[in-house]
């Protein structure tokens, strides 16, 4: 049952992944109620075979185990969507996939099965919910404060003055580094013991911490947050004594063995370089390079590094004889790759060796331990020498396995010589930076105590306790980082030589941790680790995750589980430097981070200081509403009550959440990096971002340098912390007074949802804009960023124009500090405390608010030098005229506004073509042009959308028509004027509400500035749009209605093609709507109303979606023209129709038919009386307005009878008007029409070469080539589909005559003689297979009517029969799909379904069916209709059905193959794969139709569904043959 309420929508594609930009699902914090996740399946996609959905979000109630799925069964439906509704009540990091049985490829001779498959593992991130004070506090609206605990005393007589200081600034989180026992370095990230709080600073233990993190809440107003440290320990943590399987060891990782002996080398030779002679101290470069001369030798030689790289020779030499020596060592089996061996060269001989004997050759273990197989070295022999024998030359022998063993190992030494190199390389760089660099630690003289290098592992000391292990396992691994180092790899692991080339830059204080994949890996570390981290959530409400990237992403995630089921809501920042940001968004999405810290103080300038805070700051202002549905899924179009409750959101492309620090307690302050005066301008701008920010102790202070959270000893003594100092305006010392309100602002705007920024960079000034989306209140600062050489700035910023917003200064300050060295020396010398430079905040005068009209401009003067804010409250006055807000009104109002349009009102509303357009206003008026964009298709709604829909989607505020939209109001005037002059048409009165809606909402933004005019046109656009496509769905069928989304714009393309036109109705002196073939090509006068198009298309668009009344009126007006026994190719309004397609009739047939069956009481439609055009029975051509004209009726019956009658006697005229005035191209041979019976077979037969009266009907029109008046496809004879139409109408009407609802039981034949229609049916189905099938086996071939030397392909049914061109019969082309839907029980089905099988893999395209088979010579599958060549089959387009791929036809293939294919299904899952194989062949029309701007299926596409330029890009029948499908399975039970 759904929950009624928020619906976040999640649809999933055919590989069972999320339709999600990105792939990144970050949902908002659970709600109470709790809101809905909807997963959105298409009803028979591939993965629900056998499928279903296994999700670990837990049930309403219930805890979160990450490996406790839950099946939802995915149960197909054709013509719906699957909706799962997941409610949401807890945060965290949740998964799902799909397991289903893959769709095998179609056969028509197999049912081929297939083993279960599980889709990859997505995610879905919920954001955690914090709560302050009783309120809640969105991620955005936290001011994070970072401490460094051991600078801060003992709790609480210490600590409660930092803390009342903190809160005193503004901020509501304290991010402690880790508080628990420090081990030998004093580093707090070095933890002595994870269950232990630091004594110094916390006497009572965790009594403490619980009592401070509760005090900080109640009394400060300050969440807690921590770091916790999963990927290393102290060097000295003891209880790595008791289980030093917790590190990297030789004996838990074997492969760092050489690593180890190279790390001891390299000590030794710093402790004998003075007996070396060479220099212990270096003063210079040179003097490293000394010693570096002598490291390769005296270290890495000395150690015989190499042994660990190459194969033993003489070891593997004799093992490889011993095994040759035995014997029993070859057979023929053996034989593979060996046959040649004698011919091939040393080094192949040694290829074969490594890529087949040679094992461990992938890793570094212990000294020779990569072994070669003796087995495979013995066959070697044996193939070269031959077996072991009395007379073997042994010796011979040994030197050749010797010869070849060391070419073996040629690579190997190689590999060995790289690594050295790049080993003495990283070495000479780390020593270089810590002993010799400027800019490092200058460590001074190499000793014991501080040895040449930094050492890669801690050797546990040997005691009672270690003493019990194996001597192998005490020397552990120091954990460290790399550069560029790939986070997804242990860089300790088997796969990296990091600690062996000595590319770690380590941190000897720390041993790092080794879980391996699972607590089973490693069952204490992962329970201490577990107890550690639960531990932290109990106090905690958020983790900081100390070095993300280095943690074992499974281990994290275990973690984090165990974290969240102590707290829920647990926020989670990570310190993560991946240098990917693909690889960022892994982490991301697995963890379920809250966000990635990221810092200002990485910025080299103020261009890249500019660019973080637009990376950071917030959507651009005037950005598009995100929360409005979309497009025409189901959000929009919502039938029940229910679903009318409901609100419905997509979940939108997001970046990464970011905590963007000012600074951060491990980079360095502004007074070393830049100037001491950018402290303030820096926290401005960080404080202006929709994001969490955050700062350090320290930073407000303006320290000099950066503290070294190692070495330091000194405690904070900030003035924030001194009782006396919290009533202060301004202070002498730091920037903490204006913190105090930027941080204000900063919780406010997050609070309330001001996500909307404006950045600005111009030279050393940044401006920022911040706005609330829907309210348009805004903060507005200008910052002059202090970097060094600004002095006291180049240059005033220009006047900066505030357009339609008023501003009021909120306050403008600027900094200064005393920066001299003797200055800084002072405060450095203080011994006891951390203390900041002499500094002052100063108030300033200089800037100045000019109000012009509803614009301001404010402008800054010369004292506005480096380091000056200033701060202004800005507003529109326009957006607080409306009672709940400007964006509640204009969304307000429109499904009632729109509520009483009719489907032909929603033509004008969303549609219509360039040329209706022109007609409809009498040539006044055409199609909106977007300057630099080019010419919307339609002149309505759909128009705008199709622009639109990308750019609100993806936000493209640069897109020429948001430019042209703040250029001006002309796409306004013209959307609201169209409607006017289309509601002042009586027969579109009801316009009048919609066009009243538009004005409304678009006056009300007229006065807002321009810059917000494209948001609040598309939120206008957007929501008429959806108003009205709802009102369309909801007008057509239930079937439609409760359909998927595919259904639903197929359903749309009725609304498309029906609509009034002036030129074109469907009666010569009265107004009625008409279909067009397809737009923009067949939209008006003569060239819009086809009798084949329009019964082919009826059903679909018709029928199929309940527009039973507009079909009728179809029916109505072509029977009323009837002439010849015809009904017109070309109707002209009933004005001047033109008879000369054959097939025409029979498609009108066969939709009479359908609408007899399909419309409750149709077939009454039998006895409707029709005025005729023309005479009954006589062929007399006179003018519409002729008084003959209508004078006689007929009942549609019988028209029907006239049909049968007319043809049954045979039809033999020249069309009236036949020349050069009725078609240019033809030759006059062509206009003659013959159509007669071969009574034999009951095949209708007609036509001639020179003309084409079936739906390929493409005439030669180049002189150049000499096709002028020669048809491309003339298909003269008996058509496959007329044989199938004709079949079918026979059968309808035999049926209704039988049941007494239909007179005439046959026809008159021209010899006097009668046929009933039963036998001429009978006739037709005795001679089908006989006729038009090519059996597969030649054999069979007697049986069949055909010349076997024209026969190219078999197991196929011909195109024609008895045709002029005997080879055109046997064309392979897909109109026998068309009688397979409409008169299956023609055919065998184990025929047709071969057929179809040929068909699939040979003429479907990607979106429509080639028209002729690929290997035909006359193929040419690429239409170009102007092409002015030579080439007789191609010029001026006469291959227009000679391969080009049309639509339509798809239909009726997937009719046929739903049919034939159900017929051998016995069982429910069989029966879903039909469906399934169909869905599959959708996929093109759907992202064709998802794509077109014209949101509907083009008419053809060139080769491989290539754009061909001459096709109309939305078609009538296109649509409407896809929709017969769905309507054909929506009578079929998938269970059958």
């Amino acid at each position: 049952m759904t929950t009624l309420g928020q619906i976040f929508l999640i649809p999933l594609k055919d590989d069972g992944s999320p339709e999600v930009p990105g792939d990144y699902i970050y949902l908002p914090p659970p709600t109470d109620p709790p809101y809905v996740l909807r997963f959105v399946i298409e009803g028979t996609s591939s993965i629900c075979r056998e499928g279903g959905l296994w999700l670990n979000i837990p049930e309403v109630g219930k805890g979160f185990h990450r490996s406790n799925f839950r099946e939802f069964r995915l149960r197909p439906d054709f013509n719906k969507n699957i909706e799962i509704d997941v409610p949401i009540t807890t945060a965290g990091a949740f998964s799902f996939y799909i397991i289903y049985h893959p769709l095998p490829n179609f056969s028509a001779s197999s049912l081929p099965d297939s083993k279960p498959t599980r889709t990859d593992i997505h995610y879905i991130d919920v954001e955690p919910s914090l709560t302050l004070g009783g309120k809640t506090l969105p991620l955005d609206a936290l001011s994070v404060f970072t401490v460094i605990s051991k600078f801060m005393g003992i709790y609480p007589a210490d600590w409660d003055g930092h803390l009342r200081g903190v809160a005193y600034r503004g901020y509501n989180m304290v991010h402690f580094t880790p508080l628990m026992k420090r081990g030998i370095s004093n580093s707090p990230y070095s933890i002595y013991d994870q269950s232990k709080f630091d004594p110094d600073c916390f006497p009572n233990g965790e009594k403490d911490i619980s009592d401070m993190v509760l005090r900080m809440e109640k009394e400060f107003g300050l969440l807690a947050l921590t770091d916790v440290v999963w990927n290393h320990t102290a060097n000295n943590s003891k209880w790595l004594e008791d289980h030093p399987e917790a590190g990297y060891n030789i004996e838990t990782a074997p492969w760092l063995e050489a690593a180890l002996e190279l790390d001891n080398a390299l000590l030794r030779y710093g402790e004998k370089l003075e007996i070396l002679g060479l220099p212990s101290e270096f003063k210079t470069t040179d003097d490293l390079l000394k010693v570096m001369d002598g490291m390769k030798k005296h270290a890495i030689d000395n150690i015989r590094l190499w042994e660990f790289y190459v194969v033993d020779v003489k070891a593997e030499t004799d093992n490889i004889l011993q095994e040759w020596t035995c014997g029993d060592s070859w057979s023929s089996d053996d034989a593979t790759g060996l046959s040649d061996v004698s011919l091939r060269t040393l080094k192949q001989k040694a290829d074969f060796i490594r890529q087949n004997a040679v094992r461990n050759s992938d890793i570094i273990l212990g000294r020779y331990n990569r072994k070669v197989g003796a087995k495979v070295g013995a066959r070697l022999v044996t193939a070269l020498f031959g077996g072991y024998g009395f007379f073997s030359d042994v010796s011979s022998v040994e030197t050749e396995i010797s010869r070849i063993l060391d070419e073996v190992n040629l690579p190997f030494y190689k590999e060995y010589e790289t690594d050295v190199v790049e080993i003495l390389e990283q070495v000479f760089n780390r020593i270089k930076y810590l002993r010799i660099d400027d800019h490092g630690p200058k460590l001074g003289p190499v000793t014991k105590d501080n040895p040449l290098i930094e050492t890669y592992f801690t050797r546990l000391p040997l005691n009672e306790t270690t003493k019990r292990h194996d001597p192998r396992a005490l020397a552990l691994v120091n954990n460290g980082w790399i550069w560029n180092a790939d986070a997804m790899k242990d860089n300790a692991g088997p796969d990296s030589k990091a600690y062996l080339r000595r590319e770690v830059i380590v941190w000897g204080d720390s041993v790092k941790l080794r879980y391996g994949s699972s607590p089973r890996d490693n069952p204490f570390l992962w329970d201490f680790m577990t107890n550690y981290t639960r531990l932290m959530a109990k106090h905690f409400s958020g983790f900081r995750i100390d070095n993300c990237h280095s943690t074992p992403l499974v281990v994290a995630e275990y973690l984090l589980d165990e974290a969240r089921k102590v707290r829920p809501n647990l926020t989670v920042f990570a310190e993560l430097f991946t240098g990917s940001e693909e690889t960022d968004y892994v982490f991301v999405k697995r963890l379920g981070l809250s966000a990635l810290i990221r810092e200002a103080m990485q910025a080299w300038s103020t261009g890249e200081l500019s660019r973080l805070v637009h990376r950071h700051g917030g959507r651009p202002i005037g950005s598009f509403d995100r929360d409005l549905p979309s497009g025409s899924s189901r959000s929009i179009t919502s039938p029940t009550s229910d679903r009318n409750m409901e609100h419905i959101s997509h979940i939108r492309q997001r970046p990464v959440n970011a905590l963007f620090m000012d600074c951060t307690h491990d980079n360095e302050v502004p007074a070393q990096k830049r100037d001491a005066r950018d402290t303030l301008p820096n926290a401005a701008l960080v404080a202006m971002c929709a994001s969490a920010t955050g700062s350090v102790m320290g930073y407000d202070e303006i320290y000099p340098r950066l503290v070294d959270i190692v070495h330091e000893t000194r405690l904070y003594c900030p003035k924030y912390s001194e009782n006396n100092s919290l009533t202060s305006t301004l202070s002498d010392e730091g920037i903490g007074c204006v913190k105090r309100l930027l941080n204000r602002l900063h919780t406010e705007m997050g609070a309330e949802g001001f996500d909307e920024t404006h950045i600005h960079h111009d030279g050393e000034y940044i401006t920022v804009h911040r706005v609330h989306p829907k309210t348009r209140k805004g903060v507005f600062l200008i910052a002059h960023t202090a970097f060094p050489g600004y002095g006291d700035g180049h240059g005033v910023l220009a006047p900066t124009h505030l357009v339609g917003a008023q501003a009021k200064p909120i306050g403008c300050w600027k900094l200064e500090v005393e920066v001299d060295e003797k200055t800084k020396a002072a405060v450095l010398a203080d011994l006891n405390c951390l203390r900041g430079l002499p500094s002052r905040i100063i108030e300033l005068e200089g800037v100045e608010i000019d109000s012009q009209g509803k614009d301001t401009i404010i402008s800054v003067s010369q004292t506005f030098v480096p380091g000056s804010i200033a701060l202004f409250e800005t507003w529109i006055p326009e957006a607080k005229h409306y009672l709940g807000g400007l964006d509640s009104f204009i969304t307000s109002g429109a499904d009632d506004a729109f509520a009483n349009l009719s489907l032909v009102d929603l033509n004008l509303v969303l549609y219509r073509c360039f040329p209706e357009e022109k007609d409809f206003t009498d040539g006044q008026d055409g199609l909106y042009i977007i300057p630099n964009y080019g010419s919307l298709v339609y002149a309505g709604l759909q128009g705008w959308w199709s622009v639109l829909e990308n750019i609100i989607k993806f936000n493209e505020l640069g897109h020429p028509l948001c430019d042209h939209l703040r250029h001006g109001q002309w796409a306004l005037d013209y959307i609201v004027n169209r409607m006017d002059k289309a509601a002042n048409v009586e027969q579109l009165d009801r316009l009048q509400l919609p066009k009243m809606w538009l004005r409304e909402r678009f006056n009300a933004v007229r006065k807002l500035p321009s810059f917000l005019l494209p948001r609040y046109f598309a939120i206008i656009v957007q929501i008429a749009y959806n108003a009205a496509w709802r009102q369309g769905i909801q007008l057509f069928g239930q079937n439609i209605q409760h359909g998927q989304q595919f259904i639903h714009k197929l359903a749309m393309v009725s609304v498309q093609q029906v609509g009034y036109v002036k030129s074109a109705s469907l009666w010569p002196q009265k107004s009625v709507s008409s279909l067009a073939a397809g737009l923009p090509h067949f939209s008006t006068d003569w060239a819009r109303c086809w009798g084949r198009d329009v019964f082919i298309s009826l059903r679909g668009l018709l029928l199929c979606t309940g527009r039973f009344g507009e079909a009728k009126e179809m029916i109505t007006a072509f029977a009323s023209v009837l002439k010849h026994g015809m009904i017109p190719n070309l109707l002209s309004s009933g004005k001047l129709p033109r008879y000369n397609s054959r097939d025409s009739v029979w498609f009108f047939l066969q939709a009479i038919q359908e609408y007899a069956r399909m419309v409750p009481n149709g077939i009454q439609v039998l006895d409707e009386t029709i005025p005729r055009r023309f005479l009954p029975y006589d062929d007399t051509w006179f003018p519409f307005d002729d008084s003959r004209a209508y004078t006689r009726s007929s009942t549609l019956k019988e028209i029907v009878q006239e049909i049968f009658q007319r043809h049954a006697t045979g039809l033999s005229f020249t069309e009236y008007n036949a020349g050069p005035a009725l078609d240019v191209q033809m030759k006059p041979e062509g206009f003659h029409i013959d159509i007669w019976v071969d009574w034999e077979t009951g095949f209708m037969f007609g036509g001639s070469q020179l003309n084409c009266g079936t739906w390929m009907d493409k005439m030669g029109e180049s002189e150049k080539a000499r096709n002028k008046g020669v048809p491309g496809t003339p298909r003269d004879g008996a058509a496959v589909e007329i044989t199938g139409l004709l079949y079918s109408s026979l059968k309808w009407v035999a049926g209704l005559y039988q049941s007494g609802q239909y007179e005439h039981e046959g026809v008159n034949l021209s010899d006097g003689k009668s046929i009933t229609f039963e036998e001429w049916a009978s006739r037709i189905k005795h001679n089908f297979e006989r006729c038009y099938y090519i059996p597969l086996n030649p054999e069979e071939g007697s049986q069949h009517d055909l010349d076997p030397a024209l026969v190219s392909r078999r197991g196929i049914y011909k195109d024609l029969y008895k045709s002029g061109k005997p080879y055109d019969d046997y064309q392979l082309r897909p109109n026998f799909t068309i009688t397979m839907a409409v008169a299956p029980d023609l055919f065998i089905p184990s025929n047709a379904l071969h057929a179809l099988s040929v068909a699939d893999t040979t003429l479907l395209g990607h979106i429509g069916m080639a028209t002729l088979d690929p290997a035909d010579p006359n193929y040419r599958p690429n239409y170009n209709n102007s092409e002015h060549s030579a080439d007789f089959a191609t010029a001026k387009g006469r291959n227009y059905h000679q391969g080009p791929e049309w639509v339509w036809p798809r239909g009726f293939f997937l009719r046929a193959l739903l049919h034939f294919d159900l017929l051998r299904r016995k069982t429910a899952p069989e029966r879903i794969e039909t469906f399934q194989q169909i869905t599959r062949r959708l996929k093109g029309c759907k992202r064709a139709i998802g794509e077109s701007p014209w949101r509907g299926l083009t008419e053809l596409t060139n080769k491989n569904g290539a754009l061909c330029a001459d096709s109309c890009p939305t078609q009538a029948w296109s649509a409407a043959c896809l929709l017969d499908v769905y309507y054909d399975a929506s009578m079929i039970s998938l269970s059958e």
